[in-house]
């Protein structure tokens, strides 16, 4: 793979090999801080190497007087680039010790050939060696379509996961499926509502805590195809895993169809009821409990006003302090299920056994505050051989004629990805970015305001251009 930089680089150190051979420069000089890179400003030339300045002390030289010496042992020399052979280039020391380098519109014209025939493989590096990284990114919960906020997690995780992948990583984009827990049984009851409609009954309002979107009217549809009147008049004993596992699939394929719109593919989904089913989660807090991690215990109230229904109370805790923390977390819900924490040390424990010990998590800016303890658990499950690295997205507002709106799949207020992407292709006069904003700030927030019509998007610091 042709690179200039390190084509022009070699060049130097061909020359300073030379210098050494003819007893001008000491023997065994540590080149390795030797670089070739752009200069600071264009109009000092195309490349720069800071050679000189970094082998003054070793050589006992100073640096200007030291360039000088080294340009003129570069001048004439054959560069090797791409299809090109020859001397097309020239040198020049400047203060305080620096080499500028100007290349000749050959050798320009030799890297665009290269460029051209590589294709996408342009750029690709091998800095990754070949190194496993496992990046989880979107992980939405399965109980609706992917919604507007979402759409940042999903673009945000999966370049970074082809940076890694273009920078030689060996790259894994995974997903996790919160297919456990209370708020897919919602789903399931709501699927069942739905699936009584689409059979002929009149189900009046939406009862409060169910999903009232429109979205599980298809999904009530599809589940009558399948099963005809297979449900009615059962308990809810009865439907009520078989239609879980029918709605969270469902909505699951509607997740895939909004992530392929964004050209979004994971290469591996993993569910949290497909880990608790296989005991992952007891087998995790046992390993915890063996090392003396884990203990009963109750926590200090939390700071500020004290929630409705705290109480102090004998809990199963992680010793999360013991590995920075700032209090030591529970394990076990008080009616005796894991809680959220324990599912994630057992998942990203799975992820260790399934032989990556570098992870990238892309999280939303509420979950900030989750960040040191699941660090601390994977510390104190792998003794520190396995790192986790959490990337932090911004919360994308919603907006309702200038005022905040929170989106919510149980209020049915949120924006579909798909909604905003197909709005997104269809606008063609988008404004470019004012020149000092073409970078958004650290606290850039995305708006969205919605109308009657559609959901249109007013992007805060700039816009994001058509398709």
């Amino acid at each position: 793979m042709t690179n200039i930089f390190a084509d022009f680089r070699r060049l130097v150190v061909a020359a300073l090999n030379e210098l050494v051979g003819k007893g001008e420069f000491p023997r065994g000089l540590d080149l390795s801080r030797v670089a070739v890179e752009l200069p600071r400003d264009p109009v000092h030339g195309d490349l720069s190497t800071n050679a000189a300045m970094v082998l003054a002390g070793a050589v006992k030289e100073n640096p200007m007087a030291l360039a000088e010496r080294i340009a003129a042992a570069l001048a004439g020399r054959e560069l090797v680039t791409g299809d090109y052979r020859g001397c097309g280039f020239t040198v020049i020391s400047v203060r305080p010790g620096f080499i500028n380098i100007r290349l000749a519109p050959e050798v320009w014209h030799a890297q665009l050939r290269a460029i051209l025939r590589a294709g996408t493989a342009f750029g690709d590096s091998a800095i990754g060696g070949g190194e496993r990284i496992n990046v989880e990114f979107v992980s939405a919960n399965p109980t609706g379509p992917m919604h507007v906020g979402h759409g940042r997690g999903a673009v945000v995780g999966d370049a970074l996961a082809g940076l890694l992948a273009k920078a030689g990583f060996s790259v894994q984009r995974e997903y996790y499926i919160n297919d456990a827990g209370a708020q897919v049984d919602v789903l399931a009851q709501s699927t069942y509502l739905r699936y009584r409609e689409a059979l002929g009954e009149a189900i009046g309002p939406i009862p409060e805590g169910l999903y009232p979107g429109e979205y599980l009217v298809e999904a009530g549809r599809a589940l009558a195809e399948r099963d005809g009147r297979k449900w009615l008049a059962r308990a809810e004993a009865e439907w009520l895993a078989p239609i879980r596992d029918f709605a969270a699939e469902e909505m699951m394929r509607l997740i895939r169809a909004d992530l392929a719109l964004l050209g979004v593919n994971h290469d591996l989904f993993v569910s949290e009821r497909s880990l608790t089913e296989r005991g992952a989660i007891d087998d995790c807090v046992r390993v915890l409990a063996d090392r003396g991690l884990v203990y009963t215990g109750v926590l200090e109230p939390p700071k500020g006003k004290l929630p409705d229904d705290w109480e102090p109370r004998p809990q199963t805790l992680f010793r999360a302090t013991s590995f920075g923390d700032e209090v030591d977390r529970p394990l076990r819900k008080s009616d005796g299920s894991w809680t959220y924490f324990a599912a994630d040390i057992a998942y990203h424990r799975d992820k260790v056994q399934r032989g990556f010990d570098k992870m990238i998590d892309v999280w939303g800016a509420d979950h900030g505050g989750y960040v040191k303890r699941l660090q601390a658990a994977i510390q104190a499950l792998t003794n520190s051989a396995a790192t986790l690295d959490v990337k932090i997205c911004q919360l994308v507002n919603l907006f309702d004629k200038g005022a905040p709106v929170r989106m919510s799949k149980r209020a049915g207020t949120f924006v579909t990805l798909r909604e905003a992407t197909r709005s997104s292709t269809c606008n063609t006069r988008t404004p470019a970015p004012p020149p000092s904003c073409a970078t958004p700030p650290q606290n850039f927030r995305t708006t969205i305001c919605l109308t009657p019509a559609s959901a249109r998007r007013r992007w805060t610091g700039f816009q994001i251009p058509p398709r």
